[in-house]
């Protein structure tokens, strides 16, 4: 078994060179997990994803990849996302991860209409929240940590919209009893969206964004990362 196999499509900015770790480490910390308790997978260097039937739960993280560059290896692990959750697998995808999920189970992801959404927001959790097994007990508005030009424009049929932003509507959703999609970074603290705010600066002005409002408004969150640990319970990783 390949047990909790998690796939980084993708790696951090050059500008956070000095922090220590990626996406998968800091996903797997937020679970409580070691980076010995999972199969790391990083897809767009060709490394091979494990058969849908020997993972018990999966993770994809954020990428600088787009769902709709068509790239092979975009397109293979799609069809493999799809394969793992259609057998009730816990799945959380995050960010490019939670773009992947609805794509591959017939949504629709596209850029943004209204731009690039970057800092700390606001976003609000639906009534179906309230009773989620990651959501449930979280406040709302719930203030997190995005970076993204594209978005899930359209849900897959049968999914449930858990959050939306001003900006987003399809902020985070579930499919199914066991898949969620979730469009910010609950891996993410102020000092690592804010360098992803640097690095969004020289487009901001053409959709009337400020980029040093969007800095000097960064926060921490401190509820978005209890998603992780919540995710942890659902599939059934041990902490270390």
């Amino acid at each position: 078994m390949s047990g909790l196999v998690v796939v980084q499509p993708g790696q951090k900015l050059d500008a956070l060179g000095p922090v220590a770790g990626d996406f998968a480490d800091w996903i797997l910390a937020g679970m409580g997990l070691s980076a010995a308790a999972a199969r790391l997978v990083r897809p767009h260097r060709g490394e091979a994803l494990p058969a849908p039937a020997t993972v018990s739960a999966a993770v994809v993280t954020g990428s600088s990849a787009m769902v709709t560059d068509g790239d092979a290896w975009i397109a293979v692990t799609a069809h493999w996302l799809r394969g793992v959750a259609e057998r009730g697998v816990p799945v959380l995808g995050i960010c490019f991860g939670h773009q992947l999920l609805a794509h591959a189970l017939g949504g629709e992801v596209r850029n943004n209409p209204n731009g690039i959404e970057i800092g700390t927001v606001l976003t609000r959790l639906t009534a179906a929240a309230a009773t989620d097994p990651l959501f449930a007990g979280l406040p709302s508005p719930l203030p997190v940590q995005a970076s993204h030009r594209q978005s899930v424009l359209r849900l897959p049929a049968g999914a449930t919209r858990l959050a939306a932003s001003d900006q987003d509507p399809n902020h985070a959703f579930r499919w199914g009893g066991a898949a969620w999609g979730i469009q910010f970074h609950p891996e993410f603290d102020r000092a690592i969206v804010r360098a992803y705010a640097e690095h969004y600066r020289p487009q901001l002005p053409a959709q009337g964004t400020d980029a040093d409002g969007v800095l000097a408004a960064a926060l921490e969150t401190p509820a978005a990362p209890r998603l992780l640990a919540a995710f942890a319970v659902r599939a059934a990783c041990q902490p270390r």
